[in-house]
This record gives structure tokens, C-alpha cells and sequence, in this order.
């Protein structure tokens, strides 16, 4: 698009009209006037490209252009005013919009392609897992191979045609000189510097007040739409600047009550834990106007003890992992920040560090590269003793290119059957991964009936097997554990519905391929929940959990294993008695009240949620403060340097 734009006769022709205007219009005036004029042109080209690109269509382009709010006019003004300061500091004229238009052009198609497989668009924080995208570009290639192959020479055809357009442009373009130079330094610098003011978006901005920009950090969705994607972008840049809540304090983490927290105890033969977060685990007979034939989970079914109500859709799985190994909630932290990639980068309370403080083997497993999503170090940070992930497992049996449930079962039998303590294990399964391809198993043994076309029923075909496969493995792992003398608890759960695709769509399942991230209590649960286990060998199922949070798994896990803890069992137990979902769109209480846009009426915010937003902020922003008080199996751990 930029060769296009930028070899045309338009082109040759405003480079021609630049050299025609300095030869015979003496006013520097008139050829300042031109340079905005042509700058501003190419800004608004920019700014309209990049919305047709991130909204994948034309929708709402003209309303952000044209908006009262003045957005869209902000935008090009902001462009402009960027284009004029480069083309001073490099002196030559519109030789920024080789560099300008790259930039902005580039981040709007790949939000356009991770909203084909999320719910969310491009954050600034996605930079800082790229090399988990490049790991799963395989995958993303045989599911779109034509798309991957039009990508590839699109960009090699643009690498070049910006390779040759900056020689001819730095050869050819008009020079500017060292007076105009200086001139447009001198007032577009102090500009840009203005506009930089409008990224803070927790700040007062004058000039932000002035162009009516709102951010709605709130809402990201809307954010984008509204105040498109460069502003959007910027305004999401101080995310990992996590500011204090307000009233946040030593006096108000004092005051936060310590009565009826429970003390330290356990039950008197400590029972072994396995915890396992299965990838896009769902019950895929919700589907409407398709039945299933057999039953693709019916261990998982008979076991079920209620939903987990994941945070997210179709992916971003470290954040509902921080959520159930910590209590702590993602509704606390800023929109589409990821805590294990930002945020912890130090000892934090977890389970494990609980369970090592009652003696138990502390591990991890997860068949995957060790630094995706920064595991190596988190686990580290939680206390975990040991990690083994793709580097130190064994070789295992795949399905496609994802290790298979059954042979991450058994790997966790064979840790298992070597330890004579109490263990408590934490494993993340990989087989449920996206996108599903066709044939990645040799034989699909659920038979789907339903009006779908054929890729979607190859799409629904796929991942319903793995579904079945997921839950034959965790029948063989409890038969095992049925056999055992010590008690053996297994938790599972699904991290997020899975990225279907069309198939929600064509099912009538879902207006959309993504889920939504705000609307009535019965919509966000047919879109966010996923089925939960909570079963021990020697008691059965815990049933009737309900729908809950991944941070309320602590609770729910501790209580039924017979422990008590002034945090997990204590503080959550309190916060579990009233609410069952802590989502940063809405508070869901037992009885499925909801109370939507919470964050946005902090004078009216319930004290329990105020002080547990305290509790976490002290322990992963502040001074540790309550560290003693709620956890004191870490602080125990820590002060002996273990």
C-alpha cells in the first residue's frame, strides 16, 4: 500500500510542485502552508487506512472522523504535527511518511489478525510475548496457509519497496533548510510534547480536557472504537503503572479486620493435591442446534462441581493461572496487562509457597517451552521447587503438535508414585489449543448432527475430540488415585472458552466469534464459564460450588482438604460468602446480583472489595505490609531463605 501510494505520478508530482514552489514562490509562508497542507494530507490517509484496517471495515470511520468528541480530527492533527518535526530533523520533506506510516499501519493489521483469534486488539503490552506469537505461527500457518503466504510477500514486498523509496525520496525529495529547520523544530517539538500529555490517561490533561478525548480504560473495546487505534494504543502505554487505590495506606491496611480469619491448621493426614488448568476446556454440548453423540465429557460430568468464570476468551491463559495460584483478582490490575509479564518480578505469595510451608513437594508441569508466558521465572517467584516443561520432560506423544493430555497424566503419575510426602502439583495442559485444524486426529469418534458447513464441523469436529480425549485422561487419573492409600485431591478446569471461530456464530451460540466483555449476568456465564472438578478419592465430588472466579479456587480447594488460612480460607472465605465472580466489568453476588461498572464508583465501593483491592495491591505493589498477618507460611519461607 505504501509503494502504491508512494511511487504514483501523485507522488512524483508533489515532489515536482515542492521544488516548483521554492523556485518561484519567494514567501516562506506559502511553502510552509504547502508542506502542512501535503503532511496533513498523508496524516488523514494514515489515520483512515489504520481504522479500515483495525475495525476490519468501514465501520464507524466516518463518525470517528467527524465526531464532536474530536478524536478522529486529533489524530490527524497529532500526525501532522509528528510528520513536520521529522522532516525538520531529518531535512527533507514528507521523507517521515516513510516512517510514520509503517509504524501505525503495521500494529492496525496485526490487531486486525489477533481479533480473528481474541476478543481483544493490540495492546503495548503484547510486545513483550511476540516470541510466543513466532512460536505459534506453525500452527496459525497450517490453519490459514493462503493468508500466512500472502502475509510473507506482502511483507518482503514492502521491506523492498521502503528500501527503494527511502534512496529515491533521501536523493529526490525537497531539502529543507537550516532555518526552516530550526523554524519547524522550534514549534512542532513543544507540540508533540503537548500531545504526549494526553498519554497518561490516570493524569488531568488540559489539553485533553480541551479536544473532549476521553479514555475508557475501563471498556477497551469501546476505547478503540471510540478513540481510535493510534490514541487508543498511546493511551494503554502507562498501563504497567499501577497507581495506588485511593485511601490506600498503612492506617487502612491496618484497619483492615483480622477477626474470624481462621488460624493455621490442617487436617491430620495431609492429603496430596493435583491442580490442573485444562487449555480451552468447555463443554461443547452448550452449542445450540447441533447435538453430540456419545457424550464427549462424561467423567468430567458426573464430577462437575460447578463453572470457573474465566476473565477471558480463547486465550491469555497466564492470567487466569495468576488468578487460581495466587486469590489474587485481575480486576485490580489495568485493562489487558498480563502481572506474570509486568508485574512479578519477585517472591509472591502462592500455593505453593503454602503447601511448602506445610511440608509438602512443591512442582510444576506444563508440556510447553518454559519461557512462554515467562514461566520460568513466575514459577520461581510462586515458590514453586521444581518446573518441568518441554526442556526437562520427557519426550511425550503429541496430537498435532501439542503434547497429549494422557501422556501429561502420566507423567504426573510417575512424579507422583517417586515421592513418599505430601506433594502438591500444578499442571497446565497444551492438547485443547487452538486453532483446530482438520484431521489433527486420526479418527473423530463424536459425531456431530447440526445444519454447519464443513469447515466449521472439521473446526467443532477437532476440538470436540480433544474434549473427549481430556476426559478419558482424567478418568485414568483418577482410577489411579482411587487406588492410593493417602487422600488424593484433583481440581481441573478449563482456563477459557476456546476460538471456535464461525462456529458460535453459525450455532447461534454467540452474535460474534469472540465473547463479550460486558453485558447481563446470563450472557456473560453462557460466555465465560467453564466446567470445574473438585473431587478427592476418599469423598467424592464437592458439589455445588456455583459459578466462581479462578481467585476463589484457593478457598474451595483448602477448605475441602481441611485447612485453614487467615488469606486463602480467611480473607476469601469472607469475599466468597458474598460474591461469587470478581470481574472488572462487574461484581456478581451469590444470589447473581450483579453490580455493573463497580470500578467506576470508588465512593460507593463495597469495603470488603475496597480492602481486598488493598490486600493485593500491598502485597505486589507495596511494602508487604500484611505479608506476616495473611500469609505467614511465605513470610516463614522467606525469612529462611528457601
Amino acid at each position: 500500500m505504501i509503494a502504491l501510494v508512494m511511487r504514483s505520478a501523485a507522488a512524483t508530482r508533489v515532489a515536482s510542485l515542492s521544488t516548483g514552489v521554492r523556485g518561484s514562490a519567494r514567501s516562506p509562508a506559502i511553502r510552509t502552508a504547502l508542506a502542512i497542507s501535503l503532511s496533513a494530507l498523508i496524516a488523514v490517509f494514515a489515520t483512515v487506512a489504520v481504522e479500515i484496517i483495525a475495525r476490519d471495515g468501514l465501520a464507524d470511520v466516518g463518525e470517528f472522523l467527524t465526531s464532536p468528541a474530536r478524536p478522529g480530527i486529533t489524530t490527524v492533527a497529532m500526525l501532522s504535527v509528528l510528520m513536520l518535526s521529522l522532516d525538520a530533523a531529518l531535512g527533507r520533506r514528507f521523507i517521515s511518511a516513510l516512517i510514520v506510516l509503517p509504524v501505525v499501519i503495521v500494529p492496525a493489521i496485526v490487531s486486525n489478525q489477533k481479533q480473528h483469534y481474541l476478543s481483544d486488539p493490540l495492546y503495548p503490552s503484547d510486545v513483550l510475548f511476540g516470541r510466543q506469537i513466532m512460536e505459534l505461527l506453525p500452527v496459525m500457518v497450517r490453519d490459514r496457509p493462503w493468508t500466512a503466504v500472502a502475509m510473507l510477500v506482502g511483507i518482503t514486498l514492502s521491506v523492498a519497496a521502503i528500501a527503494a523509496l527511502w534512496h529515491f525520496a533521501w536523493r529526490h525529495f525537497p531539502r529543507l533548510s537550516k532555518t526552516t529547520r530550526l523554524r519547524h523544530l522550534c514549534i512542532g517539538l513543544p507540540v508533540v510534547a503537548a500531545f504526549g500529555t494526553l498519554m497518561d490517561y490516570s493524569k488531568y490533561s488540559y489539553i485533553r480536557d480541551r479536544l473532549q478525548v476521553v479514555p475508557m480504560m475501563w471498556d477497551q473495546k469501546e476505547n478503540y472504537r471510540s478513540n481510535g487505534f493510534i490514541l487508543a494504543f498511546i493511551f494503554n502505554i502507562p498501563m504497567a503503572d499501577v497507581a495506588a487505590p485511593a485511601g490506600f495506606g498503612a492506617q487502612a491496611l491496618d484497619a483492615i479486620p483480622g477477626r474470624n480469619y481462621g488460624y493455621l491448621s490442617g487436617p491430620r493426614e495431609k492429603p496430596d493435591v493435583i491442580m490442573l488448568m485444562s487449555e480451552s476446556f468447555w463443554d461443547p454440548t452448550r452449542l445450540r442446534n447441533i447435538s453430540m453423540s456419545p457424550d464427549p465429557m462424561p467423567n468430567i460430568r458426573a464430577a462437575q462441581s460447578g463453572y470457573v468464570f474465566s476473565p477471558e476468551f480463547g486465550g491469555m491463559t497466564a492470567n487466569v493461572e495468576f488468578e487460581a495460584l495466587t486469590g489474587f483478582s485481575n480486576a485490580f490490575l489495568p485493562y489487558g496487562s498480563i502481572p506474570y509479564q509486568q508485574y512479578i518480578r519477585g517472591n509472591l505469595p502462592s500455593l505453593a509457597t503454602f503447601f511448602r510451608g506445610e511440608g509438602y513437594a512443591a512442582r510444576s508441569l506444563h508440556p510447553f517451552s518454559g519461557w512462554f508466558w515467562n514461566r520460568n521465572e513466575v514459577y520461581k517467584d510462586f515458590g514453586f521447587e521444581q518446573f518441568r516443561s518441554e526442556e526437562t520432560l520427557p519426550p511425550m506423544e503429541k496430537r498435532g503438535i501439542f503434547a497429549s493430555d494422557e501422556s501429561l497424566m502420566k507423567e504426573i503419575i510417575n512424579e507422583a508414585d517417586g515421592l513418599d510426602r505430601p506433594f502438591f502439583f500444578f499442571g497446565v495442559t497444551l492438547q485443547g489449543h487452538g486453532p483446530y485444524e482438520p484431521n489433527r486426529y486420526a479418527h473423530n469418534s463424536i459425531d456431530i448432527e447440526g445444519n454447519l458447513n464443513d469447515a466449521d464441523r472439521a473446526t467443532l469436529a477437532t476440538y470436540t475430540q480433544g474434549i473427549k480425549e481430556a476426559d478419558d485422561s482424567l478418568k485414568m487419573l483418577m482410577d489411579w488415585a482411587k487406588k492410593r492409600d493417602r487422600e488424593t485431591i484433583i481440581v481441573l478446569w478449563g482456563d477459557h472458552l476456546p476460538p471456535l471461530g464461525n462456529v458460535y456464530m453459525a450455532t447461534g451460540y454467540m452474535p460474534d466469534q469472540v465473547a463479550t466483555r460486558k453485558a447481563s449476568v446470563s450472557v456473560m456465564k453462557q460466555e465465560h464459564e467453564t466446567p470445574l472438578v473438585i473431587w478427592s478419592n476418599k469423598k467424592g465430588s464437592k458439589k455445588d460450588v456455583g459459578t466462581i472466579s479462578p481467585s476463589l479456587l484457593p478457598y474451595h480447594l483448602l477448605k475441602f482438604a481441611g485447612f485453614e488460612h487467615p488469606y486463602y480460607t480467611g480473607f476469601l472465605g469472607r469475599v466468597q460468602k458474598k460474591y461469587s465472580v470478581i470481574d472488572r466489568y462487574q461484581l456478581i453476588a451469590r444470589d447473581n446480583t450483579p453490580s455493573p461498572d463497580w470500578v467506576l464508583k470508588p465512593k460507593n465501593l463495597d469495603p470488603l472489595v475496597r480492602d481486598y483491592r488493598y490486600l493485593q495491591h500491598d502485597i505486589m505493589f507495596g511494602k508487604a505490609e500484611t505479608l506476616d498477618r495473611f500469609f505467614p507460611q511465605h513470610a516463614w519461607l522467606y525469612a529462611q531463605g528457601t
